[in-house]
């Protein structure tokens, strides 16, 4: 692979899945702080950093923590993956993570490294990762459906859905707020919450964000060619209105939606996403906290969780957790 667009989309790594408890690595916890830049020196570091990942210089390499369970299963044709951490076993909570990639990137092993991190952050007693199916070959509604099968599986499971955190990050976080307009329509029970990393909110493409941070934005702007084409020519929308609700949730009626989460980078391309996201959702009356990282680029605490900002996300998210989901008991 020569581009992040086929680590970050196409998510196809060719690493070995370490499974075996011989090899197995202790979980990771959260740092007290990590590293610190300032100004120009930050923006050096992200570049450099993406100049890696395009010329894979280096590998996310996914390792199932010591003592952890991981297995893999089908929901009606759904391919899913399961990470359960013993050290909560006796918590309720549960994580579903809808990862990001355009709606045309598979899971990856990215994506299932962060899943540790999500795991312990929310100190969830297991993760379930939804491989939904992807563009250009799927197109509107199936990455949808097929998370709604996810997500009436933990309902089956008995999982009640006052103990269910959905996470998505960037198209991972349009899906999540679209599965809860879906679980709305259908009169289904809502998650506890949702918590949205750059979020796409709107397939629209005018939003002045998309052009102000083409520049700045250094994982999804200019200097990475095929993601920021990829940001204008949304395949999966096919010859669905781009504003329609089912794919621009700005657009969407948002009564009724659990407490959310949306945490942006100052310089990304979906600055205006989060923000006009907020604008909606305050006007809907949902319970909703927009924080937004300055000079930090689209999905940073996912490609850059060893930044200080990136660290202070994941308390953020952890202090969210707390706040609203009690640390109940599984029975």
């Amino acid at each position: 692979m020569k581009n992040i667009y086929k680590l970050f989309v196409a998510g196809i790594l060719s690493l070995s899945l370490l499974t075996g408890t011989s090899f197995a690595a202790p979980a990771w916890q959260i740092p007290t702080q990590g590293k610190v830049f300032y100004d120009a020196a930050k923006q050096i570091y992200i570049a450099d950093t993406m100049k890696k990942l395009l010329s894979e210089q280096f590998k996310v390499e996914f390792s199932v923590p010591s003592g952890w369970k991981y297995e893999k299963f089908t929901v009606n044709g759904v391919d899913v993956e399961r990470l359960a951490n013993p050290k909560q076993k006796k918590s309720a909570r549960v994580v579903l993570q809808l990862h990001g990639g355009g709606y045309v990137g598979h899971l990856s092993q990215w994506y299932r490294d962060f899943a540790i991190k999500q795991a312990v952050m929310t100190e969830a007693r297991e993760i379930y990762m939804v491989d939904y199916r992807v563009a250009p070959e799927h197109i509107y509604p199936a990455a949808l459906d097929d998370t709604q099968q996810a997500y009436e599986e933990l309902l089956k499971r008995g999982i009640k859905s006052e103990n269910i955190i959905v996470f998505g990050d960037s198209a991972g976080g349009n899906l999540a707020l679209a599965l809860s307009l879906r679980l709305k329509e259908k009169n289904l029970p809502q998650p506890a919450m949702l918590i949205l990393l750059s979020p796409r909110t709107t397939f629209e493409t005018d939003l002045p964000s998309r052009s102000d941070n083409a520049n700045r934005d250094l994982v999804l702007g200019k200097n990475n060619s095929k993601m920021y084409n990829a940001v204008f020519n949304p395949v999966y929308a096919g010859k669905i209105p781009l504003n329609d609700p089912h794919l621009s949730p700005i657009y969407a009626d948002l009564k009724g939606l659990p407490p959310t989460l949306v945490q942006i980078g100052g310089y990304e391309l979906f600055v205006d996403d989060g923000i006009e996201l907020l604008k909606k959702a305050t006007a809907d009356e949902l319970n909703i906290t927009l924080s937004v990282y300055q000079r930090m680029p689209h999905d940073f605490s996912v490609l850059l969780p060893d930044l200080d900002e990136s660290v202070k996300s994941f308390i953020e998210i952890k202090n969210f957790v707390n706040l609203y989901m009690p640390k109940t008991l599984n029975k």
